[in-house]
């Protein structure tokens, strides 16, 4: 796009949101990238709810198709969030969504919404009908998004069903 006007040649305009594109490619979830994103995740979880930040079970072999899938996001090249799905359940209709993060410097720019978006793609194509989820009530920005995209409290379930500021949602696909 040309510059037009009284700004035309003077350069990009201070404040104005830079716009990048966000790629999501699937990944292994033991892939060293994934690996790089959870442990950031995991520290995150850790600064805000203490000791190894979360302590589910959990086996990369949850996150390979049909069964799950994880999912990396990247601007301009770099990963900077991740995110994916496993089974959840016997029905095979519902999927459970683990490990979103996004890195500080890429928040406020949509990679967690377009990360989210590509999960529920991803568990609908394998013909999942529900996702849930599990977080603490120390994650305020995660609720927001959450219950902003449709997401409403369901009772507790998992690991930390029975701890203190758990909190699980979900949603139809």
């Amino acid at each position: 796009m040309r510059a037009v006007g009284p700004r035309a040649g003077r350069g990009p305009v201070v404040g104005l949101p830079v716009v990048s594109e966000i790629e999501i490619r699937v990944r292994r979830f033991d892939a060293p990238e994934s690996q790089a994103l959870i442990r950031a995740a995991l520290a995150d979880l850790g600064a805000r709810y203490g000791g190894s930040g979360d302590e589910t079970p959990v086996d990369a072999a949850e996150f390979e198709p049909p069964a799950g899938t994880f999912l990396v996001a990247y601007l301009d090249g770099q990963p900077v969030g991740c995110g994916g799905w496993r089974s959840h359940g016997d029905d095979g209709e519902t999927a459970e969504l683990k490990r979103m993060y996004t890195a500080p410097a890429a928040r406020g720019r949509g990679v967690a919404r377009a990360v989210l978006a590509a999960v529920e793609h991803s568990a609908r194509d394998q013909g999942r009908k529900r996702m849930i989820l599990e977080c603490g009530d120390k994650q305020p920005e995660a609720i927001a998004m959450y219950t902003s995209a449709g997401y409403e409290r369901i009772p507790n379930f998992g690991f930390y069903q029975d701890a203190p500021g758990c909190l699980s949602y979900g949603r139809p696909l």
